[in-house]
């Protein structure tokens, strides 16, 4: 009997038992962990990686920005690939390549290896980011999803919060090189994982087949190319607005132009598209989209904002900032775990609009922060933040995929994770952008300098404001997420 009929989803759920979807889910964790904690800890190597290289600031930045726009992108594929090579091919082909970027990484003797690395790490880690919410909706039963996603959620944060410190102890023992290894025994392990309970079969329980048609090479070419423009215009006008950060703008917007016209013709055509447009008839499920850009940028531009407002404006050190961070994160992965089970039995209409209220206070009431004695209070409301989240992210994907037939749930998850990594990549810049423009509004800038300037704190204050703005933003578009919560089951 072929391997592939014998490790089908209904062959596995029969060998393992009811245990089977728990089992199921924890390896896909493992590797979901990996991706993310490659994604992230890397920060902490570059100021050794570029005294090593001898890299600027522009050209050390690409050590993450290789990763986004790499990542980004392939998330387009994830469909297509599982529909080709099935799940434990398609997840262990990315384990085997995160693996081999680390190694490459760790091994490099220079740069150019070294960001090689990097965009074969985001490769892969844009196919595994949508691979739990597919197979969350498909192997677990409506009921239970919510529980699902938050237990699989409080795993998955907890990665980027302890995953700094870790590195930064690495980085001080065995240099930045160690950074690169920390993701090998996470990929063994989630090999081993793979080939024990993940199923050979493609979404849906067909097995895979080879001849199922060619990926869409044009789409994702545009896809990239706009990704690409996108995130090097909004740098290009983060540091010297003109004619260049125009220019790659209208490029960017040009190439998402032809890359939605590209899909409406693939999908009219009866073609195989990378983002099926029948998904946006769904009410919930575009709005879902809007949501998840939107949350995109304000939870990336966040990341970047807070640290900086309390080095640069409250002059803390580096030791508080994790000191305060750390905690938040911890009660994040809690909040994740309970609202999960709460988004099986109350709308995500409502789940999502909480979190994001929560979220646009902790923005707000960042503008209370006293000058004098500030961590109590920063502790505080970048908690109440975390807690938003924690209503958000368990319930976003839910409420706008569970309206969507069985048959686009791979592309569901595909397309709201591109459109997320879309919003942070703007994030950042959008941030950076209005905050320079407030400093230089007010006579500062983010040059050090002694003692707490009012002036400075207000620039962050109105740029933390922004923030606040765009979650009440999207709370609007939230409430739209009003389907059956089992639909499509």
């Amino acid at each position: 009997m072929p391997l592939s009929a014998t490790s089908s989803l209904p062959d596995l759920r029969a060998r393992y038992g009811p245990r089977y979807r728990w089992l199921l889910l924890l390896s896909v964790m493992v590797g979901t962990i990996a991706s993310i904690m490659s994604s992230t800890i890397v920060n902490v190597a570059v100021p050794d990686m570029s005294h090593q290289f001898a890299l600027g600031p522009s050209r050390a930045a690409w050590v993450s920005s290789g990763f986004m726009v790499a990542m980004t992108s392939s998330m387009l594929t994830t469909p297509w690939l599982l529909a080709r090579y099935g799940y434990r091919r398609t997840y262990s082909g990315a384990m085997w390549l995160l693996m081999a970027g680390g190694i490459a990484g760790g091994f490099a003797a220079d740069f150019g290896l070294v960001l090689a690395a990097r965009v074969a790490e985001g490769l892969a880690a844009g196919v595994v980011q949508p691979i739990p919410a597919i197979i969350i909706l498909r192997a677990f039963q409506p009921h239970e999803q919510g529980r699902a996603t938050g237990i699989f959620g409080m795993g998955v944060v907890l990665a980027p919060a302890i995953g700094p410190s870790i590195g930064g102890l690495l980085v001080e023992a065995f240099g930045w090189r160690s950074i690169f290894f920390m993701v090998v025994p996470f990929c063994v392990a989630s090999l081993w994982l793979a080939r024990t309970y993940v199923p050979m079969t493609a979404p849906g329980g067909a097995v895979a087949t080879r001849d199922g048609g060619r990926l869409d090479w044009s789409g994702l070419a545009l896809g990239t190319v706009g990704t690409l423009c996108l995130l090097n215009g909004m740098v290009e006008l983060h540091a010297r607005p003109g004619a260049t950060a125009v220019l790659l703008l209208a490029a960017a917007v040009a190439a998402f132009g032809g890359f939605v016209w590209w899909q409406q013709r693939q999908t009219r055509g009866g073609g195989l598209p990378l983002m099926d447009m029948r998904l946006f008839r769904s009410r919930a499920y575009a709005m879902g989209c809007v949501v998840s850009g939107i949350y995109g940028t304000a939870l990336f531009g966040s990341t970047y904002l807070l640290p900086v407002y309390m080095q640069s404006a409250l002059h803390l050190s580096a030791a508080h900032v994790g000191t305060i961070l750390v905690p938040a994160s911890l009660v994040l992965a809690g909040t994740m775990a309970l609202v999960g089970r709460l988004a099986d039995r109350k709308p995500a209409s409502l789940l999502v609009s909480t979190g994001l209220a929560l979220l646009a206070a902790s923005f707000a009431l960042m503008m209370t922060v006293p000058a004098a004695s500030p961590i109590a209070w920063l502790v505080a409301w970048a908690i109440l933040g975390r807690i938003g989240l924690g209503f958000i992210l368990p319930s976003l994907n839910l409420g706008a995929m569970r309206s969507l037939d069985k048959s686009l749930i791979p592309q569901g998850a595909s397309a709201i994770n591109f459109l997320r990594m879309l919003g942070g990549a703007t994030g950042v810049s959008l941030c950076g952008i209005v905050l320079e423009w407030r400093l230089a509004a007010h006579g500062q800038s983010l040059l050090p300098q002694g003692g707490v300037s009012t002036e400075r704190l207000a620039a962050f204050n109105e740029t933390f404001l922004m923030l606040a703005a765009l979650c009440v933003l999207a709370i609007a578009a939230a409430r739209q997420l009003r389907a059956d919560p089992r639909a499509g089951a």
